[in-house]
């Protein structure tokens, strides 16, 4: 196995992170004061086998000038890289664009398939002087499916034969090689070998999607590992959730696409001079059973080393026993690349400390709570059956407790163990184990064996395993609780991301759509997501009812249309798209899911034309109080007809924009006239979820907010400065207060220690974020979950201040109002913005607040500070005089430039 190196992105630099990410530095001494840097093609750094007829380009500059910013651009694409670097494009030049734009879609000759382009771009600076990108590289897959040569193919065996199937396929090549692309596409899960290399470092591929409706293909440059003369490919197939053998209450054993795993691969070699030979899966090829006896995605893997046949994948191994493979039909008729940052083993993670109960069992501890795999290493006699139970908890007397994690499991005999791997030895020395085609959640490992073994400490490891979206973000503070609630929110968060977003990464592991509505802020501060995103909704597309209606968790096998997808939880569908264009700035994703949010807002106001709907699961797991289904509900309607009013106004069309708009604010008055007492300033009984969800949403008169926001916060008040709400209480409550006057209670509830809080967790040992407030909770109590995790959102919105533009999204203008909450001494939050990176940072001294800013190249920012009645201001160390026009005790407000900023507030 191949793994990326071990990154922990809590402890990288920003700086280190634009590394990280591919940007093209320099060195110091060379450096101009101006570079075009992190070049991305379709959000990737130089992709392999795009689709994309017209990618979009991108980059930001690397520039530390006062008011820098980029008056003009120019690209050049063209296959031939030096051409390309010394200013040529054969394929598309644009003019010299006098636009301050940094993402520009492709335009143009017309893209061929199988083809590297390269590309840069030079811009004039602030100073209207050129400045040129290292270049970089995009090349194109099939881009049509009639390009594939291959045919579709399977070991011809029933969908209930446990056992993973090897294929192999030997040629020749007979001329000198100048490159080699491998493209494989799978219905399952596949690992590709080359001559007994295995290709690649991703894990799981291709990611889940609606298998009868949208296959993926990934594309592989495997140049290296060919050879002159005899070669061969194997591959071995995985079931993952194609052909679901465990079963559950989700029902995906009985999913309309079940079947025998399937690929269809086409190896394109191009030789040196010219010529292009292409070896395709069919007939030809061999298959056999491997040593992998069974592999659910579900539960677990089971090996058994015995039944390696070595070699299988070499050019010279004896195949004569092997069987012709069967031909199949494709699983669907839309094949289409996988466009994203693939599922790695990204941390590896040694056991803290392991147990010995007795001479057959053992119980190591990781010391955090992970999603991924563990390997063990061993020596014993051949057949010793070791099995590996992973869990969250442990009783009392030591063993692995899974009682919180398989209750919706619903197994028909005991071969298939919740979470356990079984590994049978082959009595070969040391051996070692990881599964392939499986992952879980767990933060122990009890292994026992079927005779006694010695293991130690160093016999096993785990691997946190996620979709390897580049971290962009970082918080800091004084408050060691604090910080540490952000790094179990981004644990939780990477742990359920596996090329969708999912709720848990043991039980379900099921992309449940309220989990990550609630949860996709936090995901874009901390991390790159957009390609998982974007991917996601292309399965919520594949999902949607022709009349509008989604399932509660997508991709799914029919289940969720039932139940759990009223607006508050499938609103996703109009919610990560807005937070994807107010992120990165880019419409396409509205584009692409305009009609289907129409669809789905048509739909609600068909069933509920009066304003108001009670579809929907409400507060979901609150504490103790439970508001109104209908007034969350139609809070969330509220949210999607405002969406799809503003993106019929982005994407012109008019007509919509006066109709939603209108819808939307009927929505609203409906709510106000059932649930808003004007008298008092309450929603309906004054729970925190009832006040805090139509403050956050943007549904109370601007007349009563003061009202309102004053009762959220005596509401507080009285909980003891404690929560009282359930999923969609957490998404609103701390905005609530801190946007309305009340950061110093949103910063006592976020910053509690005592039940029920995030931090409770935390001082309990929690290293993810919970299901349930409750850490002894008989039910709904998976130990790593991203409901609850709007609070990693949070502390960059409020106390670090950073939020995007709605009216120049992309963070090209940022809107800064950090708050300087009593009780913190020191705050920073860093993001690396489209544009590059934006710091908020302060710290509270004997004098005051001193605050940096840092506006990133070709942005501004409007930064509003606290009023201080009475006191001085101090710029860059020059006094700031408040202006003559200014309100008295209004907050300041300054427009800033790119650069790096210190503001001194004395008396604060």
């Amino acid at each position: 196995m191949i793994f990326r190196s071990s990154i922990s992105f809590c402890q990288v630099p920003l700086l280190t992170l634009c590394l990280l990410l591919g940007s093209q530095y320099p060195t110091q001494a060379a450096a101009p004061p101006c570079l075009p840097v992190g070049l991305r093609c379709e959000y990737l750094p130089n992709p392999l086998g795009i689709d994309a007829s017209r990618p979009r380009l991108s980059w930001y500059l690397q520039d530390t000038r006062p008011g820098a910013r980029q008056r003009a651009y120019q690209i050049r694409v063209g296959t031939d890289s030096l051409a390309v670097g010394r200013g040529q494009g054969t394929s598309w030049q644009s003019t010299q664009t006098k636009t301050d734009q940094s993402l520009v879609t492709y335009q143009g000759k017309a893209l061929e398939p199988f083809t590297r382009y390269f590309w840069s771009v030079t811009v004039w600076d602030k100073d209207n002087k050129p400045a040129t990108s290292a270049v970089a590289s995009f090349e194109t897959g099939l881009m049509d499916a009639k390009n594939w040569q291959g045919t579709w193919i399977s070991d011809g065996n029933d969908v209930a034969l446990k056992p993973a199937p090897y294929f192999r396929k030997v040629f020749t090549a007979a001329k000198k090689i100048k490159s080699a692309r491998a493209y494989v596409a799978v219905a399952g899960l596949y690992e590709l070998y080359l001559n007994g290399q295995k290709i690649g470092n991703h894990r799981l591929d291709p990611t889940y999607t609606r298998f009868d409706r949208r296959t993926l293909y990934l594309t592989h440059d495997v140049t290296a590992q060919l050879q002159a003369g005899q070669n061969a490919i194997g591959v071995l197939l995985g079931n993952g959730w194609y052909n679901h053998q465990s079963t559950a209450v989700w029902y995906f054993d009985k999913a309309p696409w079940r079947a025998r795993p399937t690929f269809c691969l086409d190896l394109r070699i191009t030789y040196e001079d010219g010529s292009v030979e292409t070896i395709g899966s069919n007939r030809s090829w061999k298959t056999a059973l491997s040593p992998v006896i069974f592999n659910s995605i579900y539960t677990a893997e089971h090996y058994d080393a015995r039944l390696e046949q070595p070699g299988w994948n070499t050019p010279d191994f004896d195949d004569t026993k092997w069987k012709n493979t069967t031909h199949r039909s494709a699983p669907s008729q839309q094949i289409v690349s996988q466009t994203l940052h693939p599922i790695r083993n990204v941390e590896a993670i040694p056991a803290q400390s392991v147990k010995k109960l007795n001479d057959t069992t053992y119980v190591f501890d990781l010391g955090r709570n992970i999603a991924g795999i563990s390997q063990i290493s061993v020596q014993g006699p051949a057949g010793t059956t070791l099995r590996l139970k992973h869990g969250e908890r442990l009783y009392d007397n030591g063993r692995v407790d899974l009682s919180n994690i398989d209750v919706h499991y619903r197994p028909t005999d005991d071969a298939d163990p919740f979470q356990t791997d079984i590994f049978i030895l082959a009595g070969k020395g040391e051996e070692r184990f990881m599964p392939r085609f499986n992952y879980k959640g767990f933060q122990y490992v009890e292994v026992t064996s079927s005779q006694p073994l010695s293991l130690t400490q160093e016999s096993l490891k785990g691997y946190f395993m996620h979709s390897d979206v580049p971290p962009v973000g970082r918080v800091r503070s004084s408050n060691p609780t604090l910080d540490k609630i952000w790094w179990a929110t981004n644990n939780a968060y990477l742990s359920n991301l596996f090329g969708y977003p999912t709720d848990c990464p043991q039980r379900e592991k099921n992309g449940w759509t309220g989990d990550a509505h609630i949860a996709i802020e936090t995901g874009l501060y901390n991390f790159d997501g957009i390609t998982v995103y974007e991917k996601w909704m292309a399965d919520h597309r594949d999902e949607q009812q022709p009349n509008g209606v989604l399932p509660a968790i997508i991709p799914t096998s029919g289940w969720g249309y039932h139940w759990a997808n009223g607006p508050d939880w499938t609103s996703t569908i109009a919610l990560i798209p807005w937070n994807i264009y107010l992120f990165y700035g880019d419409t396409q994703i509205l584009r692409d899911n305009y009609d289907n949010i129409k669809r789905y807002v048509d739909y609600i106001h068909q069933q509920s034309p009066g304003g108001l709907t009670a579809w929907g699961l409400g507060d979901w797991v609150p504490v103790k109080s439970k508001s109104p289904v209908e007034l969350t509900s139609s809070a969330y309607y509220f949210v999607d007809a405002r969406i799809l009013a503003q993106a019929a106004k982005l994407l012109d069309k008019p007509a919509d924009h006066q109709k939603y708009t209108a819808l939307a604010e009927q929505i609203k008055s409906a709510i106000n006239a059932k649930y808003l007492d004007t008298s008092t300033g309450l929603y309906g009984s004054g729970l925190q979820t009832e006040l805090s969800v139509p403050l956050h949403w943007g549904l109370v008169p601007d007349e009563h907010q003061a009202a309102v926001a004053q009762n959220l916060a005596r509401r507080v008040a009285a909980d003891g400065y404690h929560l009282d709400v359930g999923l969609l209480g957490t998404k609103a409550l701390l905005n609530a207060l801190s946007e309305n006057g009340h950061a110093e209670t949103a910063y006592q509830l976020a910053a509690q220690e005592t039940f029920p809080s995030w931090g409770w967790w935390i001082v309990n040992g929690a290293t993810t974020l919970y299901e349930n407030w409750p850490i002894d909770a008989k039910s709904d109590i998976s130990m790593n979950h991203i409901m609850f995790g709007e609070i990693g959102a949070w502390f960059y919105k409020a106390l670090g201040g950073i939020k995007p533009d709605p009216e120049q999204p992309g963070f090209k203008n940022i809107l800064l109002e950090p708050h300087f909450v009593k009780g913190l001494n020191h705050f920073e939050a860093s993001y690396l913005s489209p544009r590059g990176e934006v710091l908020s940072a302060w710290q509270r001294t004997e004098l005051g607040i001193t605050y940096r800013v840092v506006v990133p190249p070709n942005a501004t920012a409007t930064l509003t500070l606290p009023a201080a009645e009475g006191s001085t201001m101090y710029l860059n160390e020059k006094l700031v005089k408040p202006s003559p026009t200014s309100p008295k005790n209004a907050k300041p407000v300054h427009r800033l430039t790119a650069g790096t900023y210190r503001f001194e507030l004395p008396g604060l």
